[in-house]
């Protein structure tokens, strides 16, 4: 394992990767922050969770000066989310160097943006559109770009932003350096690299390396009438920390969220519909653990780096295998062990296998739990409950009655009567989802191999992508 004091990095940045609290570089850092710091440009496939912002973002500060000469990097995202935790894991990093990034994105006050601009930052993070709105209100000069970044790349291409980022690219230098990463490798990627980047330097993850081994990965063969109760079983028996329920369209997720709510459960849904304030909310209440079960669907979730997530539930199947790479990655971070659990309907059998084989593991197959199960997962929880009363011993006021208590009823019969008020009970309240369709297989792919991209010819030549002409998009119905 290659250290960051290995990769002849300044004492600043050094200084700021100690107090995040890093050492070691993952693989994806240990290979791009070289080579980057050597000027090349970079084509990275890495997904959420590996460490991907730090493999561009070290290098971005390092290269960049404190002097006040203007925008010296760009960072282009596909959503708000990610926008605003880039900015800030990029000002962390910078901390010490004097580097600073403000992130731009659509539904924050624009007024509100240029007077963050006005103070003359060094990187600006923005998703495209508003970074273009910037561009034709001359709020934004990208004329002294040195370092251009796509983040998500393969994201922001299947929600049709390729003429958007083609037009931001040209705004800035020809001979500035551009990285790239992304999670997947599709065939438009490959266009877009031989369009506006110079001999990159390509570092895949193999498609063995794609899910991280500390997650645990099984799948339920559930009926689709049977499959909220069968969640709800789950929920009772795991008792996780921190969860995502992954539904496959907004009806869905309203659905879902409104169901689990019914039955006692904390869980909040959050999808393309909502207001920028709504998701703010639901998502801080979810970091804060006000809430315990996030629903969403995959667009709303891309890129959303929440820490303590020890469950995720894909409730549907999803419709691009890819995109299960994105959903179980929200869990098992920084290390932690995480669970994904994924639904398949008897109709879905062939879309396991096709996921199975993108990833290069085997899925293991778990029973359906029965009710005696949540009830016996729900007693669990509450011995552990009183146990950890127990062991912080703040409950002296309540030593009186007990003795009191003793004294009128045996203790195994006062303890039994506390463990089942303690006990959440399964709630059987009825529930009506909207049945889904199972998916139809699609053909799939391996991820891009290893190899060296042809040098592009032309900085300003346009490419000619159409957005009909698109892979595949997880969309929000």
């Amino acid at each position: 394992m290659t250290t960051f004091a290995e990769l002849g990095l300044s004492a600043s940045v050094l200084q700021a990767i100690a107090d995040m609290g890093f050492e070691e570089a993952t693989p994806i850092q240990a290979q791009a922050v070289p080579a980057a710091m050597a000027d090349k440009d970079i084509i990275g496939q890495a997904q959420t969770g590996t460490g991907k912002t730090a493999a561009f973002g070290i290098p971005l500060v390092e290269k960049l000066t404190s002097e006040p000469s203007g925008i010296q990097g760009i960072v282009i995202t596909p959503t708000r989310e990610l926008a605003v935790q880039v900015a800030e894991e990029l000002n962390r990093i910078g901390q010490f160097k004097g580097i600073r990034a403000v992130p731009i994105y659509g539904g924050q006050d624009i007024n509100r943006q240029i007077s963050a601009l006005r103070k003359r930052p060094q990187i600006v993070v923005g998703t495209p559109g508003r970074l273009l709105d910037h561009l034709r209100r001359r709020t934004i000069f990208l004329g002294n770009v040195r370092l251009a970044v796509l983040d998500e790349a393969d994201e922001m291409l299947d929600m049709g932003f390729i003429e958007d980022i083609e037009a931001i690219l040209q705004e800035a230098p020809g001979e500035r350096q551009t990285m790239l990463f992304s999670a997947t490798m599709p065939e438009p990627i490959r266009n877009l690299a031989q369009r506006f980047m110079k001999d990159p330097r390509v570092i895949s993850v193999q498609a063995k390396e794609l899910t991280v081994p500390s997650i645990h990965q099984a799948y339920l063969e559930v009926p689709e009438r049977l499959k909220f109760d069968v969640l709800c079983r789950l929920l009772d028996i795991q008792a996780p920390e921190l969860s995502i329920v992954f539904g496959r369209t907004k009806r869905r997720v309203d659905e879902l969220a409104g169901a689990l709510s019914k039955r006692g459960y904390a869980a909040q849904g959050i999808h393309g519909d909502l207001t920028q304030a709504k998701r703010e909310s639901v998502l801080r209440e979810f970091k804060e653990g006000a809430t315990e079960i996030l629903v969403a669907t995959d667009v709303a979730a891309r890129g959303l780096d929440i820490s303590g997530v020890t469950h995720v539930y894909n409730f549907d199947i999803p419709q691009d295998p890819e995109w299960y790479v994105h959903r179980i990655g929200r869990t098992g971070r920084a290390g932690k062990a995480g669970q994904a659990i994924t639904f398949v309907t008897p109709r879905e059998r062939e879309q396991l296998r096709v996921i199975e084989r993108l990833t290069g593991r085997r899925i293991e197959r778990q029973p359906i739990p029965s009710l005696t199960q949540a009830v016996e997962g729900q007693q669990r929880l509450a011995v552990e409950k009183l146990l950890q009363t127990v062991d912080k011993g703040d409950f002296h006021d309540y030593r009186g009655l007990a003795e009191e208590l003793l004294a009128e009823t045996d203790s195994t019969t006062l303890l039994a009567a506390a463990l089942k008020l303690l006990t959440k009970e399964p709630d059987t309240t009825p529930v009506f989802l909207t049945p889904e369709a199972p998916l139809r297989t699609r053909s799939r792919k391996a991820p891009w191999s290893e190899g060296r991209l042809p040098s592009r010819s032309g900085e300003r030549r346009s490419w000619q992508g159409r957005r009909s002409s698109r892979r595949s998009v997880p969309r929000e119905n």
